[in-house]
């Protein structure tokens, strides 16, 4: 193919149609009338020979070929953007700049505050805006409208770069006078006791908890289900913070990611003990749109949650060798 005989253009309308799946989203969103973009979306049928969009019960699907296409377009153009900005250095000490984060309540309770000390000493009149998983989506970020999203992700957009933070393991947190305490706490004690749910990963609005449908409760109960066993869930919560108060206010356990439970560490009306079964790890995540890839700004706020998210897992890392390190015990034995 001659590439001088083809539209650059056309890679443009290609992108925007496939992020909106919309021929009308998308002139609106380019700035074009209707007629333009579906005269540019049959240019596109005929430069691919592929209907790239067909429509569908659920609105317009991209094709396989379209699908292929999506990441490739989207790091052409990322490409084609750094070549054409203008090159300005960033200074955080002088920069105005308002950086929108989407984190986890988790990662917000872990992470956050000292990011924000660190802005607060580098940057002070940079802005932060923290969101939850529930005022987003992927789009937001895909389109740049969100600067990182914080989270652990089961699915994650082709095109978007991510780093990991950290890998983390689980805990059990409980009232220091739980008449759990008063025995081994083993696997069957555990599952004696009543428990505190609580999760929110992804993107989009939350809906209520079928305590019925263990696939969807995420990796405590994934685990207990291998084994053909199952607890007993009292309360569901999406809020870390409010899963260690009810923690400590009553006689129930939470399970919940190591370095929620290494805040509480200095509280003494509460007790951590490992896990007395195998709960797989996860790994706590910052992902962002290809558009910031290259932006100084954006590499500045990188480096430094990098730096941050490493000077939390030296910190951490006495507290969570127990964890790592530690044997399951089995029924009817204390933990060692």
């Amino acid at each position: 193919m001659d590439l001088s005989r083809v539209d650059l253009n056309l890679l443009v309308y290609l992108d925007v149609l496939l992020r909106e799946r919309n021929v009308t989203k998308a002139a609106n969103h380019l700035g074009i009338t209707q007629p333009a973009m579906s005269n540019g979306l049959r240019r596109l049928r005929d430069l691919f020979s592929d209907p790239l969009l067909v429509r569908t019960s659920e609105g317009m699907t991209a094709t396989e070929r379209a699908r292929e296409l999506q990441p490739l377009v989207r790091s052409i153009l990322s490409d084609i953007e750094q070549a054409v900005q203008e090159k300005t250095p960033f200074s955080a000490k002088d920069s105005q700049r308002v950086f929108r984060i989407m984190a986890s309540d988790y990662a917000e309770s872990c992470l956050m505050p000292r990011v924000l000390r660190r802005i607060r000493q580098e940057a002070p009149h940079v802005t932060l805006d923290v969101l939850t998983p529930s005022d987003v989506s992927f789009l937001d970020v895909e389109q740049g409208r969100l600067d990182m999203a914080i989270n652990r992700f089961d699915k994650i957009p082709q095109s978007f770069h991510q780093k990991t933070l950290w890998t983390e393991s689980f805990a059990c947190l409980m009232n220091a006078r739980n008449p759990i305490l008063k025995q081994p706490f083993t696997l069957d004690t555990y599952l004696d006791a009543s428990h505190i749910w609580v999760s929110k990963t992804g993107f989009g609005v939350g809906v209520g908890v079928n305590p019925k449908d263990v696939q969807r409760l995420g990796w405590v109960d994934e685990a207990l289900a291998r084994m053909g066993r199952k607890r007993q869930i009292s309360v569901f919560t999406r809020h870390y913070q409010v899963a260690m108060l009810l923690a400590e206010q009553h006689d129930l356990i939470a399970t919940l990611p190591c370095r929620a439970a290494w805040l509480q560490k200095d509280n003494p009306n509460l007790v951590v003990k490992v896990p007395p079964f195998e709960i797989p790890p996860f790994e706590l995540k910052m992902a962002w749109s290809p558009l910031l890839q290259h932006n100084a700004d954006h590499q500045w706020l990188r480096k430094l949650i990098v730096e941050v998210a490493e000077e939390v897992d030296a910190e951490f890392a006495p507290f969570g060798a127990r964890f790592e390190q530690a044997e399951v015990p089995l029924a009817h034995h204390s933990e060692r």
